[in-house]
């Protein structure tokens, strides 16, 4: 499977990305910002980092790469996207996902491994996640804290769109196993098609033992999982 890594100005995760894919045997290539096309992939991860030094807001000059244009046609044809810190602020500006990242509650960047309860595993995000597992996953983030409006989180459980909140080691929603004040406790979400998703917290920093947990793993296996099930989605 063929992964395009994006990579702007001030990345930082990208070669974690890049890293993550290729322990589990894919291969994955770095694409920059300023590209037109994602050429022949399978799949995209935006990454995080600080693009363009988070100026205006994370991810607000990001949004209007030329890449992104690309990165919206792979999705509108059914491809599979998946953005990581920077990179779920980046899709959010983009409007490839509802809602928004705001400062965290405590106003401190937040830097620790949280739980996460996956919500909803029938996508192609979760699938591969053992019901009741809960995963071990870094988070390094200043904005994390998910925002949106009364309507959009109504439907958006509905439509059961929410895949991961944060929770304690019991797997419980409790006010001190939310990092940054989440509504909902929302760490990652998708689209209502489910082929777009993004998180705060970084399942490519949690692909190997030597990091303290490969829980992380069986977030990259779902979408290879999905990849190979849906042999029809178009690269762009």
């Amino acid at each position: 499977m063929n992964f395009a890594v994006l990579q702007f100005p001030a990345s930082n995760c990208d070669q974690d990305a890049v890293h993550a894919v290729r322990v589990l045997g894919h291969s994955a290539r770095l694409v920059w910002h300023k590209d037109n096309s994602l050429s022949n992939v399978d799949a995209v991860i935006v990454p995080g980092g600080f693009s363009y030094g988070d100026y205006l807001r994370c991810g607000a000059i990001a949004r209007f790469s030329p890449v992104m244009q690309a990165v919206k046609q792979f999705a509108d044809n059914g491809g599979l996207v998946i953005g990581i810190c920077n990179g779920f602020q980046v899709l959010c500006e983009a409007h490839l996902l509802p809602g928004a990242l705001i400062r965290n509650r405590s106003l401190q960047f937040r830097c620790e491994h949280v739980f996460l309860k996956t919500v909803t595993r029938d996508t192609p995000f979760t699938s591969q996640i053992p019901e009741g597992k809960l995963l071990h996953v870094p988070i390094a983030h200043g904005e994390g804290c998910y925002f949106a409006d009364s309507n959009t989180l109504v439907q958006m459980k509905a439509n059961c769109q929410i895949l991961w909140q944060y929770c304690n080691a019991q797997g419980e929603l409790t006010d001190d196993a939310n990092p940054n004040g989440a509504l909902e406790h929302i760490a990652g979400i998708c689209n209502e098609r489910r082929n777009v998703a993004g998180l705060m917290p970084h399942p490519e920093r949690a692909c190997e033992p030597l990091l303290g947990s490969k829980d992380g793993r069986l977030i990259f296996e779902s979408l290879i999982n999905a990849r190979v099930q849906r042999p029809s989605a178009l690269a762009a």
